[in-house]
């Protein structure tokens, strides 16, 4: 982001203060939009750092001022100690909160002072004021350790207030500049005391504390603001780390739109090969779920003693299959032939929902099914369990991907790790298996990743706590089937794959979230995910599904 900002100076001859006034004015903006546009009389704190997120600050209360709001500043440190465009900020408000900038009948429009020590700063916290807004722009993207003295004092200090809220009494709204301060831009953990913000307001572009857990707990809502910076310095950066937007989505339902001669097959057929004779539910949820994403056909293949069970429970679109078992009603090796004939009619197949894990024979039909694939596979569950430790010979294709969906414990066993330590780094750890091994990797979880083949990583901004529940991952894995589906059975050799699984996850976690909006996330269910998936569609594209 540092050489973004120099660049967009350099190459395009913009000013980094008006890039600091941008950022002010969409943070202003932000803020107003919490209290319906109306600043009028609303009461503002921002504490200031002297480095340049502390110039955000002084320039982001002067825009709070101009639109109505009374805004006091405390710069922790001497102003005549900031340097660069900060101090020319920090000067401006030095002079609108000066006695001379008042009146006989109003005070001056800012307050401004400047705080040195722990002792200064509590006396200024014990101030009885009743602030409706605090705004924190001690620190911006450039700290690496923890917070120390006075900042320990600050944060201990906006933590109580926010406890307050549970005594009945009224919280201000805190709101961040760029990042919470105490947190490592550049972390998903925490690396000390940091600010809770209720909303942050970062700039150009988000960064890895803002978007991926638990850093990101602390940021509360996240606005990205653009600030003037090209797009094409942004889209040159060497950052292989993503967030997926509603555009990503809705460019995949555009280009799979449905159209007045498509039909069926146009559409794409996923098979679903899943279940057993005491996991029967697992394979319902996947085949319905993606009969309602999207695909023009989908089949059901399962354990033959399962299948009058799984067959009275699907939806009457849902074609079956019955493949030959074990004695213990899973799958058996010997249905790989059968499966090799139900393969050619499919556009992709889903394997692991419900397999069970018990049988030596059901483990090599998985490894089988995968290795000799001749469309895409994505691969889940007890499915996941029958490759783990991955094998290192096992790789995908560009023609016939494979697409893994594990949960965390899942992507450890993957892995051959003993121990949580190896995904400290989701991310990193992510990429690294994703690359070696030539895969598409959805790892799910709080903020879902979805690894490429390339080593890149996007984080999905959607879903909710209320998707923690059984059947869950079922319900993506048959999303995520009928939007490969769709993509390989309309784009033909132009498919991508990578593109349906994060639009899959994406259109996934919005219909979690309209379906928590309804029911609450307590009561939510698996199957009230498949049932938003049209809500989730139309919202985003609304056009392509007018008839």
């Amino acid at each position: 982001m540092r050489e973004i900002d120099a660049r967009t100076a350099e190459r395009y001859a913009v000013p980094s203060l008006l890039l600091m006034e941008a950022a002010a004015n969409a943070s202003a903006r932000a803020i107003a939009e919490r209290f319906s546009h109306d600043l009028a009389r609303k009461a503002v704190q921002v504490l200031c750092g002297r480095g340049n997120n502390g110039g955000d600050g002084a320039a982001l209360a002067r825009a709070l001022w101009t639109m109505g709001a009374r805004v006091d500043v405390v710069l922790f440190g001497r102003a005549d100690e900031v340097k660069g465009d900060a101090r020319t900020n920090f000067e401006i408000v030095r002079h609108l909160a000066s006695f001379a900038a008042g009146s006989s009948d109003s005070p001056p429009p800012l307050s401004f002072m400047e705080c040195h020590d722990i002792a200064t700063w509590e006396r200024i916290a014990s101030a009885r004021h009743g602030y409706d807004v605090i705004v924190d722009a001690l620190f911006g993207t450039g700290l690496t350790r923890p917070l120390e003295g006075i900042y320990t004092k600050v944060i201990a200090h906006l933590e109580l207030l926010r406890f307050r809220k549970l005594a009945g009494h009224a919280v201000p709204l805190f709101v961040s500049l760029d990042i919470p301060s105490g947190l490592n831009a550049d972390s998903h953990a925490p690396i000390g005391p940091a600010v809770r913000a209720d909303l942050t307001v970062t700039f150009t572009a988000p960064k890895p504390a803002n978007v991926i857990p638990p850093a990101s707990h602390f940021g509360g809502r996240l606005v990205v603001a653009g600030i003037g910076s090209p797009p094409s310095l942004v889209e040159a950066a060497p950052s292989k780390l993503f967030l997926t937007e509603a555009d990503d989505a809705r460019a995949f339902l555009e280009a799979t739109r449905y159209t007045p001669d498509s039909y069926k097959n146009t559409h794409g057929h996923a098979l679903v090969v899943a279940g057993s004779r005491d996991m029967m539910g697992a394979a319902v949820l996947c085949a319905d779920a993606a009969m309602c994403a999207g695909a023009g056909l989908v089949t059901v293949a399962t354990a033959e003693s399962a299948l009058s069970s799984v067959a009275a429970r699907l939806m009457p679109e849902v074609m079956t299959a019955a493949l030959p078992e074990t004695e213990v009603g899973s799958i058996s090796a010997e249905a790989s032939v059968q499966l090799k004939k139900l393969t050619e009619r499919a556009t992709v197949v889903a394997v692991g929902c419900g397999l069970s894990r018990e049988s030596e024979s059901t483990r090599r039909f998985v490894r089988e099914a995968v290795e000799q694939r001749t469309k895409p596979v994505v691969v889940d569950a007890d499915g996941l369990n029958a490759l783990a430790p991955w094998p290192t010979e096992l790789r995908g294709t560009l023609d016939a991907p494979v697409i893994l969906t594990p949960h965390e414990g899942e992507m450890l066993r993957l892995l051959g790790a003993q121990d949580r330590s190896a995904l400290a780094d989701r991310a990193g750890a992510l990429a690294e298996f994703a690359e070696r091994q030539r895969l598409v990797v959805v790892l799910k979880g709080t903020r879902t990743l979805v690894a490429a083949p390339d080593g890149s990583v996007y984080v999905n901004p959607t879903g909710n706590a209320g998707l923690g529940t059984a059947g869950s991952g079922d319900t993506l894995t048959g999303i995520i089937a009928g939007f490969l589906a769709q993509e390989f059975g309309t784009r033909k050799e132009g498919a991508e794959a990578l593109a349906a699984v994060i639009a899959a996850v994406y259109v996934g976690g919005l219909a979690g979230d309209l379906a928590a909006r309804e029911l609450g996330m307590r009561a939510l269910v698996a199957s009230d995910t498949r049932r938003h998936l049209s809500a989730a569609v139309r919202a985003l594209d609304p056009e392509g599904e007018r008839p």
